[in-house]
């Protein structure tokens, strides 16, 4: 089955990369009984992974169970999955089939399986291990043929670290890792989805479908919906509902968009609070080594107008030694073009420095204004993003992860330096 066939049969809406991807996957390992494990932001749609991996193997036609791990009580869990038999705790009148003794030949769904607690992980990796079980109470060994597909969406290896979560089992759930996007790195995704429930919604509600101006797709789309597709949906009923105009305009929109900015403030507001944050730490290096050749550039001021020796002081010899530790560094070249001497040696005490004419003078200056120029901030930037090309050979991903960026920031600066291919 084709990925478009799959999304017209499962009512997938989109054509983010990053989905694309999660689905493909998901269509490759189907035929399998590979375990797979479906990361992704609450609200994504983790649900479909399963749905998908079920109907499209040989074990479509037995039991499709799913289990909110995180619903259920602690100290009925284990009689949920697992099953009982009478008399094992208070209030088992009767033997139990759990979900793993029904689902045999099918497959099973956990959802917030970080939630397990500890001695149902144990009992969890036995299955999926060697595929037996013991139903709560009973000292009989049984066997099931399940496949197992979990979910979640904490980060799992800082679970595994506070230890919420066993290593192994992780390792047994997660054979083949499914990661869905949120919906604010989906793009054009967005306003498709808004159509979409838009139009559900008009035929559940019987009224006229609601749409938005040119405007107000610009304002869906900047919005960055931490509560994902969940969020969009429920943002979308309460509009279907609520107002009476049908198109709406940024000033009604932004009612049901908590702490977006009015439109007269969108140009300015364009980028995210968490894409500024993302590119102030790459330019944080930036701005320090400015700070460095400045302070630099005072230090040799100094030196030259004192016309002879010249006593270093610590913070002053700090910064050369500073300059001096990395000598690929635009600093140090630009220190050694302006006064050799002073970068002579790694560690300085005192730095001698001779008389100079004032053509020596000028030439040292007009260096230093050259290797300036060179430091902007949006020429740093640029090559930085290119260098990260080239070094994961354009696969924008993982030069994404490199540079400590989203995808969709580094999609927009390569088109706005001209980088693509």
């Amino acid at each position: 089955m084709t990925l478009q066939q799959v999304k017209q049969r499962f009512g997938i809406i989109g054509n983010a990369p990053m989905l694309n991807r999660a689905l493909e996957v998901a269509i490759q390992v189907a035929p399998t009984d590979i375990s797979v494990l479906v990361t992704g932001e609450s609200g994504t749609g983790k649900e479909i992974i399963p749905q998908v991996i079920h109907n499209l193997s040989a074990r479509k036609h037995k039991e499709y169970i799913a289990v909110n791990c995180g619903a259920i009580p602690e100290g009925t869990i284990d009689s949920e999955l697992f099953g009982h038999e009478k008399g094992s705790f208070t209030g088992a009148a009767g033997n139990r089939q759990g979900y793993f003794e029904v689902a045999d030949g099918g497959t099973i769904f956990l959802d917030e399986v970080a939630e397990l607690p500890m001695q149902t992980q144990v009992r969890l990796l036995r299955v999926l291990e060697t595929g037996e079980f013991l139903r709560v109470g009973s000292s009989k060994v049984l066997k099931t043929n399940v496949r197992v597909v979990a979910a979640t969406n904490e980060n799992m290896q800082n679970a595994i670290a506070s230890g919420k979560f066993r290593e192994d089992l992780y390792y047994r759930l997660s054979t083949v890792p499914v990661s869905l996007p949120p919906l604010r790195e989906r793009g054009e995704d967005i306003h498709l989805l808004f159509r979409k429930f838009a139009s559900d919604f008009a035929d559940k509600y019987r009224m006229p479908t609601i749409r938005l101006t040119s405007d107000a797709v610009a304002m869906v789309n900047h919005y960055a919906w931490p509560g994902n597709i969940r969020q969009l949906k429920n943002v979308v009923e309460q509009i279907s509902v609520i107002e009476t105009e049908r198109e709406l305009d940024t000033r009604t929109l932004q009612q049901y968009l908590p702490s977006i900015q009015p439109k007269s403030n969108m140009p300015a507001q364009r980028e995210s609070e968490e894409s500024i944050s993302e590119r102030e730490l790459m330019y944080k290096f930036l701005f320090d080594m400015k700070k460095d050749l400045t302070e630099l550039k005072k230090l040799v001021v100094e030196i030259i107008n004192k016309g002879g020796n010249f006593t270093v002081s610590g913070d002053q010899a700090e910064l050369i030694n500073r300059l001096y530790a990395d000598v690929e560094t635009a600093p140090y070249e630009t220190a050694k073009l302006i006064a050799p001497a002073v970068v002579e040696k790694p560690v300085v005490q005192e730095v001698p420095y001779g008389h100079h004419h004032a053509e020596e003078e000028d030439e040292a200056f007009e260096v230093h204004e050259v290797v300036e120029e060179s430091l902007s901030l949006e020429d740093q930037e640029k090559d930085l993003i290119r260098k990260a090309l080239e070094k994961h050979r354009g696969k924008r991903k993982y030069a994404a992860q490199e540079l400590g960026i989203s995808e969709r920031t580094l999609y927009r600066k390569i088109k706005e330096y001209n980088l693509g291919e």
